[in-house]
This record gives C-alpha cells, sequence and structure tokens, in this order.
C-alpha cells in the first residue's frame, strides 16, 4: 500500500490547479454519463445538536469508472475553531483508495491539499461555463485556507482577472491573504473591504469561504451577470435561489439534505427538483448550455462530491506510480 503525504502530493503536480482541472473535469463527465456511484455521505457530529454546522467528519465513499476505474473514501474532519484555539487547520483528513477488482486498499493520500484544490477546482471548471467571458472582478467572503486555493486557482486558469475584493471578520487574515495573492500576482490590483457586502457588489464572480450557518448575502447585493460560486453552502438568501436565473448543483441528492439553504426551500415547498436549472456534469459535457446573456445571475450551489476527491487522488496516485515515490506500508 502507498502512502504520500502533503509535500510529495504537491510536487506530484498537487499544489497546482492544472491537475485538479483536469480531474474535475473528467469526474463531473462521468457524473454526467453514470459511469460512478456515490453514496450519501453520512455526518458524524459528536458536539450534539447545538454544535457549530463546521463541527463534524464527513465519510465519503465513491467509485469512478473511465480508463482506470477505482474505488476510495475520503474521511475528513472538520472543527471550526482550530486555528484559533489549537494553531490548526480546520480541515483534515485522508483519501483510502482500492482496487476496483479486489478491493484491497492500495494507497493513502494526506486529504487536505486535495480537498481544497479540488473545491477550488469547482469553482474553476463552474466559471469556464456560467460566469461572463472575460470577467475581470473577483469578490471573496472568508480568507483561510479554502479561500487561498480558490484565489490561486482562478488567477492561475483567468488571466483576465484584474482586481479582487476580499473580505473576512479577521481583517489580519484578509491582509494576510491579500499580501501572500500579491506576491504571486502583482498585476493584480487587491483590496480589502471593510465589509462583505462591500466585496460582494463588487464582483463578476463571487466566491464564498466561510464557516457560518446564517446567510449574510441578500439578491440586491449581486451586481447584474454575476456568477457566485457558494463553496461554503450557507452564505446565501433563500431568495437568492428563488430569484437568480440559474440555480445549479453538482449532485441533487447530495445538495438536498442537511438542513442547508436549499434543503431548507425544498421541505418548505419553495423550490424542487424540476425548478433547478442543471448539475454541473451536464454543462460540462454540453447536455445543457451554461451561461447564456451577460445579465444572467446564476448561482452554483456545490455540497463537493467524493467522486470528485477520488478522481484526483487517482491522478496523482497514478503520477506517484509512474515516478516511483511514496512510501511503501505493508498491508499485513
Amino acid at each position: 500500500m502507498l502512502y504520500l503525504n502533503r509535500e510529495t502530493i504537491a510536487k506530484l503536480g498537487g499544489g497546482s490547479s492544472r491537475l485538479y482541472t483536469q480531474a474535475l473535469e473528467e469526474a463531473l463527465s462521468l457524473h454526467a454519463g453514470g459511469d460512478y456511484v456515490q453514496p450519501l455521505k453520512p455526518y458524524l457530529r459528536s458536539s450534539g445538536k447545538n454544535g457549530h454546522i463546521a463541527d463534524r467528519i464527513i465519510a465519503m465513499p465513491a467509485h469512478i469508472g473511465g480508463q482506470f476505474p477505482l474505488s476510495g473514501i475520503k474521511w475528513i474532519g472538520s472543527k471550526h475553531d482550530n486555528p484559533q484555539a489549537r494553531g490548526k487547520e480546520r480541515a483534515s483528513g485522508v483519501i483510502v483508495l482500492n482496487d476496483a477488482e479486489s478491493h484491497f486498499p492500495i494507497a493513502v493520500l494526506e486529504a487536505g491539499l486535495i480537498s481544497s484544490m479540488r473545491t477550488a477546482a469547482v469553482t474553476v471548471v463552474a466559471a469556464k461555463h456560467l460566469a461572463r467571458v472575460g470577467f475581470r472582478t473577483i469578490a471573496c467572503v472568508g480568507c483561510g485556507l479554502i479561500a487561498k486555493a480558490q484565489l490561486t486557482s482562478l488567477l492561475e486558469q483567468f488571466d483576465h482577472v484584474q482586481e479582487l475584493h476580499l473580505f473576512d471578520q479577521s481583517t489580519a487574515a484578509a491582509e494576510r491573504l491579500a499580501d501572500q495573492l500579491r506576491g504571486q500576482f502583482p498585476q493584480v490590483n487587491i483590496t480589502v473591504t471593510d465589509n462583505a457586502e462591500q466585496a460582494v457588489r463588487e464582483g463578476e464572480l463571487v466566491v464564498t469561504c466561510t464557516v457560518t450557518d446564517t446567510p449574510y448575502i441578500p439578491y440586491e447585493w449581486l451586481r447584474k451577470g454575476a456568477f457566485i460560486s457558494n463553496i461554503s453552502i450557507m452564505d446565501v438568501h433563500k431568495e437568492v435561489y428563488l430569484q437568480a436565473d440559474k440555480v445549479i448543483v453538482d449532485d441533487w441528492e447530495q445538495s438536498n439534505r442537511e438542513k442547508k439553504v436549499l434543503n431548507q426551500l425544498v421541505l418548505e415547498g419553495r423550490f424542487s427538483r424540476e425548478q433547478l436549472y442543471a448539475e454541473l456534469g451536464e454543462i460540462v459535457v454540453g447536455a445543457k448550455p451554461g451561461r447564456e446573456h451577460d445579465d444572467e445571475i446564476i448561482i452554483l450551489n456545490p455540497m463537493g462530491m467524493a467522486i470528485e476527491d477520488i478522481a484526483c487522488a487517482r491522478l496523482i496516485y497514478l503520477q506517484a506510480l509512474k515516478e516511483g515515490v511514496g512510501v511503501k506500508l505493508p498491508l499485513y
């Protein structure tokens, strides 16, 4: 069994958006074609009903087809106060890959880097189809590890971006991220705003990267033609789903659960599968068009799919075999 830590994964290409964009396009195409198995992911919440929404461990199993079928699971924990209380990253985890024929485990990979980068790749792939052509401004609310991966990937893939507008409840966190990005992308004008509204109103592309459990973005903050990649799921008000020109998810069954905003609307009888415009994979393979005019307001609500993690881990694993790197662990 092969073990790949974060440093090794990064050296294999896992620190760059290119690998993840390739893997995500493949995973979403497999999703659209039905060449996958993906049970609903269970949430383990040991802190009870009064715990923070971001305090959980999630098991994400999946099987993906294609030229090299693999099964696997991402086991990822999250504690919202890890950075402040323990000096650790909010999320941590491992991915286990299993041989598709024997079902024997063949690899274990550190999941934190993969998880953050594949989440960023979801926004990149979606933006190719759903953002305005040549968009120049990005707004990001929340400035932690996920935000860094999102913005780095977007700036790597879209060289026409000219402005970033950042907000975080911790001004220090926002300023720190701004300084890091200025060092990497000196051609981009980066502004730290005083509040979320200021940032969101500027964004042709809006990315949410928070741990909030209370929606705070109303429809009127969104400019005409905005694409919002609602990565942290709970940030936008219900009215945004009801008034947006197009609502898109990665997977309907995965998205319509856990009392998230979309699920609340379904339970209230105000939204349904029929009102959904598309799953993202349908747009990637061309079964449905993405953006059709410049003024459309489009929201993507990606709960995150295990097939995305397994597709990324598969590419990294195959590259590790090719280069002969990693630590071999005896199973017996």
